[in-house]
């Protein structure tokens, strides 16, 4: 297996399992282009390397991630090339073999939109998830309008997107987001446990099945994540977004 690019993104290999940690607790695992990039080669290798079956993504004990760092995503050029946040909506969205998510603490923004690529998620408790998009003057992302309604519904997924309000592991639950919420002390561990159980079963016939799962998506979604990709540049743009960004640049200078 290849090493990380990033020292914030860890890579693992347990008994057939490529665990990637998101590993910056100080800024509650923000996410930087490089550690997107490191997530998204990470989940390509996974792909190619015969001794992994499943990959499963966690955060730290009690956070999964914050969402993208601001203060990168504001300074990180775009050079004309993919960006690496859209390399890993991609690399997820396609990835061939199981991906599972353990999720604690903070899920917001792509911590919640990533989820509805995963084919299993266990969240801790106490965890709660949020889509703020609207809030910050932008649109859904990582394909995030079109998944979502597929999973809830059309009044659930306006609900989540629209008033970009926080949301319990417990509502998560019951929204079909998440399988199954568990004790904090113990989400984690029943995520490798299931993990583990699924690399012991033949690969070929989990894969072929998550293909068939999965079948009439591939293209629907890469059409919705070029156009959400397209809206929330424009927005970007927006008087009101660029208000809240510089709000929040300013806070945290002042910090």
């Amino acid at each position: 297996m290849i090493s990380s690019p990033d020292p914030h993104i860890i890579y693992q290999v347990s008994h057939g399992v490529l665990v990637l940690q998101i590993n910056r607790p100080d800024k509650k695992n923000a996410l930087t282009q490089t550690m997107y990039a490191a997530l998204a080669q990470g989940i390509v290798a996974a792909d190619k390397d015969d001794d992994v079956n499943v990959i499963l993504i966690r955060g730290t004990e009690d956070c999964f991630t914050s969402g993208n760092d601001v203060n990168d995503f504001v300074k990180t050029p775009d050079s004309g090339t993919e960006r690496p946040s859209v390399q890993f909506m991609k690399a997820i969205g396609h990835a061939r073999k199981p991906v599972i998510a353990a999720v604690g603490g903070l899920a917001i923004g792509i911590g919640t939109t990533m989820l509805l690529h995963c084919d299993l998620v266990y969240a801790a408790e106490e965890s709660f998830m949020q889509l703020p998009f609207t809030r910050l003057g932008l649109c859904p992302e990582a394909g995030s309008s079109l998944l979502l309604q597929q999973i809830v519904g059309h009044q659930r997924a306006s609900e989540l997107l629209l008033l970009g309000e926080r949301f319990s592991a417990q509502k998560a639950r019951e929204y079909g987001i998440v399988n199954e919420v568990l004790p904090a002390a113990g989400y984690l561990e029943h995520a490798m446990n299931k993990a583990h159980e699924l690399a012991r079963l033949p690969a070929d016939a989990v894969q072929t099945s998550k293909a068939l799962i999965k079948r009439n998506q591939a293209k629907p979604l890469d059409d919705i994540i070029t156009t959400e990709l397209t809206e929330f540049a424009r927005l970007l743009q927006t008087p009101e977004a660029q208000a809240v960004f510089q709000a929040f640049l300013n806070k945290k200078s002042r910090a």
